[in-house]
């Protein structure tokens, strides 16, 4: 067991105290967030023992989980491993759990602690942000994803292995490009879409107030992740903006087919586009 300092007490920092606490990986859990309402509730509702400034939180804890947007996480790592070098403390443990990951590993790519760190991404989350959007089991199943493990000791790797084994997730590897391209294409670009429909139904209601009464469970499903923070979002969009872009012109391209077809009145075309869609029930069942 552990002492675990988790930067950043959102629904990712949240729901991972919650369970390597449970599972008895973690002896003791510091918490670090900027914002004093959430550090406050991620206390009282005992997501941490206690909340520490950085630097407490970094010399008392044996592994540090930065889990704040990747605009932050950006400045955060360097200075965990720049406080490491200070303290002389060569054998703690950061990761971070961002959905980008190219630009933090260029970051720290020639710092001389760069060993310590080990670059992860565990694909869970919701819709919802802070500590009151914690969950138990929020992981379970999921992939997490390590990356550049070559570039990391490889006992910190494998204690962050155990540390998803922990959460009963399915670890992958990959390096940091491959992430990215990755995450544009299944995540990233669902939720530009899921804001644009938002958007055009938001219109629309300006002018037919009882759209929503009419919405059903396709609709709810499909905007659901319109309700993600534009804190965090934001600059995942803007740091894996040239993956996303690639992947949004294949998308409109392929809008673009659908509305031809439709336009037409070719139901062979509309039958045939719909048809090629189906084939992603043989991966997604």
């Amino acid at each position: 067991m552990k002492k675990i300092g988790i930067i950043g007490l959102g629904l990712i920092g949240g729901s991972m105290a919650i369970d390597l606490r449970r599972k008895g990986f973690a002896s003791g859990l510091l918490g670090v967030d900027a914002d004093k309402v959430n550090a406050a509730a991620a206390l009282k509702i005992g997501l941490v023992d206690e909340v520490v400034e950085f630097e407490a939180c970094v010399d008392q804890s044996d592994l540090i989980i930065i889990a704040v947007p990747v605009g932050a996480a950006i400045k955060v790592l360097p200075k965990v491993l720049d406080r490491f070098e200070q303290t002389g403390s060569r054998d703690k443990i950061v990761i971070d759990v961002c959905s980008t990951k190219e630009q933090l590993a260029r970051q720290v790519k020639y710092h001389p602690l760069r060993s310590r760190y080990v670059a992860s991404h565990p694909m869970a989350g919701t819709e919802y942000s802070g500590p009151w959007a914690a969950l138990p089991g929020l992981f379970e199943g999921r992939a997490g994803i390590i990356c550049d493990s070559q570039e990391s000791d490889s006992k910190a790797v494998k204690i962050v292995e155990k540390l998803y084994d922990t959460l009963n997730m399915r670890i992958i590897y990959m390096n940091s490009s491959n992430h990215d391209v990755h995450t544009a294409y299944i995540s990233h670009v669902s939720h530009v879409t899921s804001f644009a429909l938002a958007l055009t139904v938001l219109d629309k209601e300006k002018d037919e107030k009882h759209i929503f009464d009419l919405a059903s469970g396709g609709f709810s499903s499909t905007v659901r992740l319109a309700k993600s923070g534009a804190d965090m979002w934001t600059p995942i969009f803007m740091q894996n903006s040239d993956n996303i872009l690639r992947v949004m012109d294949t998308y409109i391209e392929k809008m673009n087919a659908f509305r031809s077809a439709i336009a037409e009145g070719d139901e062979d075309a509309v039958r045939n586009l719909i048809e090629e869609a189906n084939k992603i029930r043989r991966i997604i069942r």
